[in-house]
């Protein structure tokens, strides 16, 4: 039996104003796994009056997206892409990259795609 892995790990650090994001995506996300880190992601954004993210999204595991789990990450990027200062994704397929470029059109701050960690985290130090 073939056991199928996939959500969002989710770190958060917040100082003042300033909140970083960590999100380890696994598998192909669905939209069961949006409906458990949305709510998390809101809240912690509702915390700060007027908040500057950083997000670090390790998408090296990633397989991609069923349509409705898609239509959710389109719809938190709508909701929240005013706040994000800064997005690195950091992985290893080309489309990754792809992904990353079409997430930055909905999201007010840069968004950029790494393939290593350690440059994803010096850029978003910048």
């Amino acid at each position: 039996m073939k056991i199928t892995k996939h959500g969002v790990s989710i770190g958060m650090k917040r100082t003042g104003n300033d909140l970083f994001l960590f999100l380890k995506a696994q598998g192909k996300l669905t939209h069961e796994d949006y409906e458990i880190i949305t709510p998390i992601i809101d809240s912690a954004l509702s915390e700060v009056k007027t908040p500057r993210v950083r997000v670090l999204i390790d998408a090296t595991e990633l397989e991609g997206w069923d349509a409705r789990a898609a239509w959710d990450d389109f719809k938190i990027g709508l909701k929240h892409g005013n706040e994000f200062e800064r997005v690195a994704v950091y992985g290893n397929k080309k489309w990754q990259e792809y992904a990353a470029k079409i997430g930055g059109w909905f999201t007010a701050g840069d968004v950029k795609y790494f393939d290593s960690e350690s440059d994803a985290l010096s850029w978003l130090d910048e």
